[in-house]
């Protein structure tokens, strides 16, 4: 008689609260127990926060190519929050879902090179605004900063530096994108 062997979950429920943050702690995702006011911690979170502020940005009538791009986003700052949350660099090779690479990067440059084609040449400093969705966009690019700034304070060295590029590099690709929402939603913009 043959017996059967069980396939691992790997999509187990997961339960909202655990309790173990109760005392003020959480754990990275190599076991480590912090405080939550930990660097790293404080770094992941601004993160996550930016995640959220692209999905106000989604929520607010982004045409079709914007809102897929915004989706895309999303998806990076998940990995690179769980890149952040893994400080010894040890996120399982089959977990690709959590990679931000070079070519993550090069994608960015190029929809930054798309929507700049569109778009009147800047020539004065502009005020953040506009439609819903330009000025959700805008609010995103500064909540971009400050993470890029979060996760400079720890250190280069205890960052992978695809994840400073990125972030660089997004705050860039947000502010062309608040530019294009208001440009095709014909909302001109408010110079400095």
């Amino acid at each position: 008689m043959r017996v059967e062997e069980e396939a691992p979950v790997y999509n187990r429920p997961v339960k909202i609260y655990t309790r173990t943050g109760d005392a003020g702690e959480t754990s990275l995702f190599d076991g480590t127990r912090v405080s939550k006011t930990d660097p790293r911690v404080a770094a992941y979170g601004d993160v996550d926060e930016l995640h959220a502020s692209l999905g106000v940005a989604a929520a607010a009538s982004l045409d079709s190519q914007l809102s897929e791009w915004t989706v895309s986003l999303q998806r990076d700052l998940f990995a690179l929050g769980a890149r952040l949350a893994d400080p010894s660099h040890k996120i399982a090779a089959r977990v690709v879902k959590a990679t931000v690479t070079d070519e993550s990067v090069a994608r960015l440059e190029g929809w930054i090179d798309t929507l700049e084609a569109e778009l009147p040449p800047l020539r004065h400093f502009i005020l953040a605004g506009g439609c819903p969705g330009g000025a959700a966009l805008h609010l995103s690019r500064t909540i971009c900063r400050r993470a890029e700034r979060a996760v400079l304070s720890l250190g280069t060295d205890r960052v992978e530096p695809v994840v400073i590029v990125y972030l660089n590099r997004l705050s860039d690709l947000l502010f062309v994108m608040a530019r294009a929402a208001n440009h095709r939603a014909g909302v001109p913009e408010t110079i400095w």
